[in-house]
C-alpha cells in the first residue's frame, strides 16, 4: 500500500512539474516580441561584424533583451512564401526556440524552419535581426559552389570540365615553375578538398600578405609553386585548400569576372541585396569565408537547392551539378562532426556541402548542409521537404544533434 501511495505521489509530482514547466514556457512565450527585430541605424550598414574567436571585439551590435519567436512569420515581400506552424508542433518548436534564446545551449541568433517551400517558423535572439546580414564563415564555400553551378547552367562550363586540371582554365599560369603534379589538381579535387596541396602555415601567412604576388591568377601560381609535390597519395581530404581554385576558374570563364557574376547571376537572381562579400588578396571575391547574408536569404539558398536549382520557375543552377554537390563524394569520418552527437553519423563531403545522417527512431534521414564556424547552418532534409536555418556567434554547438532530437521528430511524425 505504501508503495502504491508513493507511486501515486510521484506521478502527481511529475504532473505538477510538467504543468508548471508548460505554464512557465507559455508565460515566457507571451513575453516575446510581437514584431521581428530590425537593425538600428548604426547597425544597418554593418556587413562583417566580428566573432570572438576571430577577433576580441564586436562591432556595435547590441543583444536583444526580448527574443522574437513566431509561429506565423510575416510576409515581407521577399519572395519567401509564409504559413503557420500550429498546434503541438508549433508549441514544440517554439519551446526549442525559447531554450536557444536563453544562451544556455550556445550563442544562437536565429532559427528559421521551412517545409514544402513555405516559411512556417521564424525566431531571432541576441544579435539576430530580420534585416541584418550575418557573417557566414565557411558557409561561404557553399555559395561559391552555387556560383560554379550557375556557370555550368549558363554554359560557361560543362560537367565534364569538373575532371579537367584547374590550370587548364587559367591562361596566365607559368607552368614551367609549378611543382610536380600540379596538373593533377582538377576542379573536382578543388570542390572536394582533395587537392593534395601541402604548404606550411607560415608560408600561407606570407602569401596572404604578399598582395602583389597573389594578385589575380598569381594566387594559384604562388600556391602551386610553394606546395610540396602533388601525388595520388597526397590527394586526400584536407579541409582548407580548394575554394580559391574554384573562384579563379569562375573568374576566368564568365564574362565580366567573378565579382559581377555572383552579384548578378547568383545573389541577384535570388533578390539578395542586403549582403557583403569580401575581397581576397587576389582581388577576387573571397571563396572560403567572407560572405554575410540575412537568415531569410540563407533560407532562399536552401529553397533553391531543395528545388534542384529552380527559383520562381527559372532553372538557376544545374540540377546535374547539384545532385553531385549535395551528395557525399567522399566520406570524411565521424570522429569530428561539427554540431554533432550520437544521433548524427556517416559524415561526408560533396562540392563544399556537408552530408550526414540524422537518426530518428529506426530511420536515418540524409541531411546536406552549408556550415560555417560560429554556428551557421542551412540544413536540407529532402525526405521531409524540410529546411532548417540557424545563425549563431559561437563555435561550440550541437545544432545537428538538436535538429535530430527536437526538430526532425516534429516533422517526421506526419
Amino acid at each position: 500500500m505504501r508503495v502504491k501511495l508513493h507511486s501515486r505521489r510521484a506521478g502527481l509530482l511529475g504532473l505538477c512539474v510538467a504543468v508548471v514547466t508548460s505554464l512557465n514556457s507559455t508565460i515566457a512565450l507571451a513575453e516575446t516580441r510581437a514584431t521581428a527585430p530590425t537593425a538600428s541605424a548604426e547597425e544597418a550598414p554593418i556587413k562583417h561584424w566580428r566573432m570572438p574567436e576571430i577577433e576580441r571585439r564586436f562591432m556595435d551590435i547590441s543583444e536583444l533583451e526580448t527574443p522574437y519567436i513566431s509561429r506565423s512569420p510575416e510576409n515581407r515581400g521577399d519572395g519567401i512564401p509564409v504559413g503557420s506552424l500550429t498546434g503541438k508542433d508549433g508549441k514544440a518548436i517554439a519551446a526549442l526556440a525559447l531554450e536557444l534564446s536563453t544562451g544556455e545551449r550556445g550563442a544562437y541568433d536565429s532559427l528559421l524552419i521551412a517545409k514544402n517551400n513555405t516559411l512556417l517558423f521564424e525566431s531571432y535572439f541576441k544579435r539576430g535581426r530580420v534585416d541584418l546580414s550575418h557573417p557566414q564563415s565557411s558557409a561561404t564555400k557553399s555559395y561559391t559552389s552555387l556560383a560554379l553551378g550557375r556557370a555550368i547552367q549558363l554554359g560557361y562550363l560543362t560537367m565534364a570540365d569538373l575532371d579537367k586540371p584547374v590550370i587548364s582554365f587559367l591562361d596566365n599560369i607559368d607552368r614551367a615553375n609549378l611543382v610536380s603534379g600540379a596538373e593533377k589538381v582538377t576542379l573536382f579535387n578543388a570542390l572536394t578538398m582533395t587537392t593534395g596541396i601541402e604548404i606550411e602555415e607560415e608560408v600561407w601567412d606570407t602569401l596572404r600578405e604578399d598582395t602583389q604576388r597573389v594578385n589575380g591568377q598569381g594566387e594559384i601560381q604562388a600556391i602551386l609553386e610553394e606546395s610540396a609535390p602533388i601525388t595520388d597519395e597526397s590527394q586526400v581530404f584536407n579541409y582548407g585548400t580548394g575554394p580559391q581554385f574554384v573562384m579563379q576558374v569562375i573568374d576566368a570563364v564568365v564574362p565580366g569576372g567573378a565579382r559581377a557574376f555572383v552579384t548578378k547571376e547568383v545573389f541577384g537572381k535570388l533578390g539578395i541585396t542586403n549582403y557583403g562579400w569580401r575581397t581576397a588578396p587576389s582581388g577576387l571575391p573571397v571563396s572560403g569565408s567572407g560572405v554575410s547574408v540575412t537568415s531569410r536569404d540563407m533560407l532562399k539558398m536552401g529553397m533553391l537547392v531543395i528545388n534542384d536549382g529552380v527559383w520562381q520557375g527559372e532553372q538557376l543552377i544545374s540540377k546535374a551539378y547539384l545532385d553531385k554537390a549535395t551528395s557525399r563524394q567522399i566520406f570524411t569520418g565521424d570522429d569530428d562532426i561539427y554540431g554533432g552527437g550520437d544521433l548524427v553519423s556517416k559524415q561526408g563531403y560533396g562540392f563544399f556541402w556537408w552530408g550526414t545522417e540524422l537518426r530518428y527512431g529506426d530511420k536515418q534521414y540524409y541531411t546536406f548542409s552549408a556550415q560555417g564556424g560560429g554556428g551557421m547552418y542551412i540544413m536540407v532534409i529532402k525526405d521531409l521537404d524540410l529546411i532548417v536555418v540557424v545563425t549563431a556567434h559561437e563555435r561550440n554547438d550541437i545544432t545537428q544533434q538538436i535538429t535530430a532530437e527536437r526538430i526532425v521528430p516534429v516533422f517526421a511524425s506526419h
